[in-house]
C-alpha cells in the first residue's frame, strides 16, 4: 500500500466515526456544518474513495431528519438556507425539501432556486428552466452558484448546448477538485461531441480521465467517450485519443477501444475499426488476454465495404464464434455470409471479368452500409442527444472513377450493395 493510499484510508475511517457523533450531536450542530460535511464526502467520492460513500446516505439521513424538524426563525441565518438549497441540490429528499419550503417566504434568486431545484427534482424541466432563467450562478455564494450552474446546463443542453456549455463552465469555475465539476465535465462530453467542437472535447475528455477516472459515475464518461469519438472520428487525431487512454489502467484502456472498434465496426468506419482493433489487442497483452476475437470481429465488419473477400475470410477464421455474444454471433454471420456473397455468381447475370477496378471494394461508398445502434449502455438522460452518434457521412472514394463502366459492372456492384445491406440490416 502506498503513503498515499495509507493517508486516503485513515482519513476515511475518521470520516467514519464522525457519522455517530454528528447523528448524536444533530439537534446542536446547524444544517450548514451538516451539509458542509456532506461535501466533503461527495468530494472524496469523486475522486474514487468509494469505501465512504455508505458514509454519504447516512448524512443525508441525518440531515433529512435535520431539516424537518427545524423552526422556520432557524432559516434566518442565511448559511441555513443556503444549506438547505445545496441539500437540495445535492441528493437530498425532494418531499423534505418541499415541506420545508413551503413554511418559508422565500424572494429573490433564493425562492427562484427553491422553486427550480423542485420541478427538477420531480422531472418537470420546462418549469425548471422557467424558474431559474434570472438566476445568474456567478453572482451566488459558491457552494449554491455551483450547483445552480450544473442544474441550468444540465436542463438546457438539449435545447441550447452553448449555452449549457458555458453554464458547465461557471460550475467547474466556482467548485474546482469537487463532485458538481465531475458532474460538468462528464456533461461537457457528450454535449462538445454533438455541437462538432472537436477541441473541447479532446479537452474536457482529457481533464476527466486525469482527475476523476476512480469515480463511481466514470462509466457515464466511459459511454460519452466512445459515443463522441465515433461521432467526431473524421477531424480527431487518432494518436490524441491514445493520449487520453494512456491515464487508464490497461484493463479499462482494452474495454474502452472493443467498445469504439465495435461501434466504428458496425457504422463502417474502418481506419477507426482497425486503429482501435489493435489498441484493444495490445491492451490486452498488458493484462496477459489472449487475442480478442471481438477485436479481429469489429475490423472485420469495417472492412466490409472495401477488403476482398479472401481478406474478410481470412480475419474471420481466426475467430472462435463460440466465444462470442449471441450479437456478436449474429454480426459474425452477417460478416461471413457478406464475405461469401462477394465471390457468389450473380443470378440472371454473366460473371463479369475479374478487374483490379471492381475486385477492389476500397472504392464502394461507406454510407451505404446502414448505421447499427447496437449500444446497450445508455448514456445520461442529460447527455443522450448530445452523445448520439451521428450517421456515417460518405467519404471520397479512395481510389479514382473508372472511366465509362459497362452495364454489368453497375449491375455487379449494385448486386453487392444490396447483399450488404440485407445481411447487416437482419442485425438490426
Amino acid at each position: 500500500m502506498t503513503p498515499l493510499s495509507r493517508l486516503c484510508g485513515v482519513a476515511t475511517l475518521a470520516m467514519l466515526a464522525v457519522v455517530p457523533a454528528l447523528a448524536r450531536a444533530q439537534t446542536a450542530l446547524q444544517p450548514y456544518q451538516m451539509v458542509r460535511s456532506l461535501e466533503i464526502v461527495q468530494d472524496r467520492i469523486a475522486t474514487g474513495d468509494h469505501a465512504i460513500m455508505p458514509m454519504q446516505r447516512e448524512l443525508l439521513a441525518i440531515i433529512d431528519s435535520r431539516l424537518r424538524a427545524m423552526k422556520t426563525s432557524d432559516f434566518a441565518d442565511d448559511r441555513n438556507l443556503q444549506a438547505l438549497l445545496v441539500y437540495a441540490m445535492s441528493g437530498g429528499n425532494p418531499a423534505t425539501v418541499s415541506i420545508v419550503l413551503s413554511r418559508l417566504d422565500l424572494a429573490g434568486p433564493n425562492k427562484d432556486i427553491g422553486t427550480g431545484v423542485l420541478h427538477y427534482l420531480n422531472g418537470r424541466n420546462t418549469e425548471a428552466h422557467a424558474a431559474l432563467r434570472p438566476v445568474d450562478p456567478l453572482a451566488l455564494p459558491p457552494a449554491l452558484g455551483a450547483f445552480a450552474a450544473l442544474i441550468k446546463g444540465s436542463i438546457v443542453g438539449t435545447e441550447a448546448p452553448a449555452e449549457a456549455l458555458k453554464l458547465l463552465d461557471e460550475a467547474r469555475l466556482l467548485a474546482p477538485g469537487t463532485l458538481v465539476e465531475e458532474g460538468a465535465l462528464r456533461r461537457s462530453i457528450g454535449l462538445a461531441a454533438g455541437t462538432g467542437d472537436t477541441t473541447r472535447f479532446m479537452r474536457a475528455a482529457s481533464q476527466y480521465a486525469e482527475r476523476y477516472l476512480r469515480s463511481p459515475y466514470a462509466s457515464q464518461f466511459a459511454d460519452a467517450f466512445v459515443a463522441g469519438v465515433v461521432t467526431l472520428h473524421g477531424s480527431l487525431d487518432l494518436a490524441a485519443i491514445g493520449d487520453i487512454t494512456a491515464l487508464m489502467d490497461a484493463e479499462q484502456e482494452r474495454v474502452i477501444y472493443l467498445r469504439i472498434a465495435r461501434r466504428a465496426g458496425i457504422n463502417g468506419f474502418e481506419e477507426l475499426a482497425s486503429f482501435a482493433s489493435d489498441k484493444a489487442q495490445e491492451a490486452g497483452l498488458r493484462v496477459n488476454v489472449a487475442e480478442d476475437p471481438r477485436a479481429l470481429l469489429y475490423s472485420s465488419l469495417a472492412a466490409v465495404s472495401s477488403g476482398t473477400s479472401e481478406e474478410i475470410s481470412a480475419k474471420l477464421a481466426k475467430i472462435d464464434r463460440r466465444k462470442l455474444s449471441a450479437s456478436d454471433r449474429e454480426l459474425f454471420d452477417a460478416v461471413a455470409a457478406v464475405a461469401a456473397k462477394l465471390t457468389a455468381t450473380p443470378p440472371r447475370l454473366p460473371a463479369p471479368p475479374v478487374e483490379p477496378e471492381t475486385a477492389d471494394m476500397a472504392a464502394m461508398d461507406e454510407g451505404d452500409i446502414p448505421v447499427l445502434d447496437v449500444e446497450t449502455a445508455p448514456l445520461p438522460r442529460q447527455a443522450t442527444a448530445a452523445g448520439r452518434v451521428a450517421p456515417a457521412p460518405k467519404p471520397a472514394s479512395a481510389t479514382a472513377p473508372i472511366a465509362a463502366p459497362s452495364d454489368k459492372k453497375v449491375a455487379e456492384t449494385r448486386r453487392r450493395l444490396e447483399e450488404i445491406d440485407r445481411l447487416l440490416g437482419d442485425v438490426r
